[in-house]
């Protein structure tokens, strides 16, 4: 990170605004980038990019080194000759909250259509398909589609364990299908990046996201079946989740396949550099998510109903983060939320990471809360909120009566400390007073979800965990207006940012 305080603004792609159903990497995304600059905003965070499978969650995908072929923009594929100017207009879906269903009815088919104009001999591409980049990624969508989106336990042996033949069919028998996906991370990279190096160009630097585990039925287990807990049938042993806790009985089950972190380390953990490598090549700096996994996770026995029965497993610890190439670290945040031990904070100290620290945890009345304004330390993240919480404004207005009033006197108090003259009598007012904490706050990097910003309610929020619907959707209907940026402006000035 900066080793001069700055500050972020949250907001995932999915959640720019645009008349296509979901945000893209197009002009809305460029707009939104230089509004960023404009107000002195340092860094954009984001989620995952990658391919979301069931449940849209970026953090389930069907690859953890793809990208979103929904973040594609049509109109850049059109001024490539790709689309016409009549399919664009079929494609448009409307500004509202992202409809998932309706992406996925039409939108691959939208890509297939450009597809089709593409010249499949271009050099570019050629390279891009020759670097393997991509490969692993094709050939499971390919395969999925071969065998009618089945899980990949239920494919043919000889796909399933990879034979070198069957790979080659997949890629001469069913060849048009294989580069059709390659042309999806030939487009999206080509696109990201250019992205990424017009807000880099403007002084902005990108914050991405990755998730701890992998999903089961995803390119990443099928690729490489020895680095995780599996039968030799290929079927998960073990699966990850966390044990029965205050806010549930029997716990949660994940369900992602657990890391056979000693082969791992026999193999010199080269999948996880590999994957932290192109991460970093993608983002300027990256949040790893459920960090605390690292140093111990929580092991259920594959097929248990319940978290129940689940064990305390050591994970690598801090000899992963010690084989990583010296800068890589530096440019590394610890998601360290949660229920933490003292062999948590000790990898934190090994690796020197720092940790995220989140407002909205820090007003239940114990002083020593590591999340209270007056308690967040220089080297950590601090945000109001995040993709998992209510917005500030949500979390007001769920308040009893009483509760407010309690809320509102330690929101003061942190307040006066920070010296920040604000009254708190209505719910933009706490939401104002959230961002000047987070912005006064002594952490070197504050970041604001773009919903605190805009003092949006729980209609605005991003995920609710445990939910089975209504996440992943939001979406801004315009850009944050420029008083907004105006104001975050100034407050950016006044606290040193």
């Amino acid at each position: 990170m900066e080793s001069t305080r700055a500050a972020g603004v949250l907001c995932h792609v999915s959640s720019l605004p645009g008349e296509y159903g979901i945000g893209t990497f197009g002009k809305e995304a460029r707009r939104f980038v230089r509004r960023l600059a404009e107000s002195g905003v340092k860094y954009w965070q984001i989620l995952p990019l990658v391919q979301t499978g069931f449940g849209d969650s970026p953090y389930s995908s069907v690859c953890c080194t793809s990208g979103n072929p929904y973040f594609i923009d049509l109109e850049t594929l059109a001024g490539q000759g790709l689309l016409t100017k009549k399919q664009l207009r079929a494609a448009r879906l409307g500004r509202g909250d992202v409809d998932y269903g309706a992406l996925y009815r039409s939108r691959y088919d939208v890509l297939r259509k450009a597809y089709a104009r593409f010249d499949r001999n271009d050099a570019a591409f050629r390279a891009f398909v020759e670097s393997g980049a991509a490969e692993d990624y094709a050939l499971f969508m390919t395969a999925k589609k071969v065998f009618g989106g089945a899980c990949f336990s239920a494919w043919d042996r000889d796909v399933r364990f990879r034979e070198k033949a069957a790979m080659e069919r997949l890629r001469t028998e069913h060849g048009d299908e294989y580069e059709f996906w390659q042309f999806l991370q030939y487009e999206f990279s080509r696109q990201w990046f250019a992205l990424k190096g017009y807000a880099n160009s403007l002084g902005i630097k990108v914050i991405g996201d990755m998730p701890l585990y992998v999903a089961y039925d995803s390119a990443d287990v099928w690729a490489h079946p020895a680095l995780f807990k599996l039968d030799e049938d290929l079927n998960p042993v073990a699966v990850a989740g966390v044990p029965p806790d205050y806010f549930s009985e029997t716990g949660q089950l994940w369900g992602n396949p657990v890391y056979d972190w000693e082969a791992q380390k026999q193999d010199g953990y080269s999948w996880w550099k590999r994957r932290i490598s192109e991460a970093l090549h993608t983002y300027d700096l990256l949040r790893i998510d459920h960090f605390r996994g690292f140093d111990r996770y929580y092991e259920i026995p594959a097929g248990a109903e319940t978290a129940v029965t689940g064990e305390w497993r050591d994970g690598p610890k801090s000899e992963l983060f010690r084989s990583l190439p010296a800068e890589f670290p530096e440019r590394i945040v610890a998601e360290d939320l949660g229920t933490l031990d003292d062999g948590v904070y000790r990898l934190l100290s090994e690796t020197g990471l720092p940790g995220m620290r989140v407002l909205l945890f820090g007003f239940d009345g114990n002083g020593y809360n590591p999340h209270l304004p007056s308690n967040v330390t220089e080297n950590c993240v601090c945000y109001t909120g995040t993709h998992d919480n209510d917005t500030v404004a949500g979390y007001v207005r769920s308040l009893s009566e009483e509760a407010l009033a309690c809320f509102r006197s330690r929101v003061a108090a942190e307040s006066e400390r920070a010296g920040i003259d604000l009254p708190l009598n209505a719910t933009e007012q706490f939401c104002a007073a959230f961002v000047k904490l987070a912005l006064a706050s002594r952490a070197r990097l504050a970041v604001l979800p773009v919903q605190d910003l805009l003092g949006a309610g729980n209609e605005s929020r991003m995920n609710t965990p445990g939910a089975e619907r209504g996440n992943w959707r939001f979406r801004l209907r315009k850009l944050p207006p420029r008083a907004v940026m105006r104001r975050l402006k100034r407050d950016l000035k006044v606290f040193g940012r």
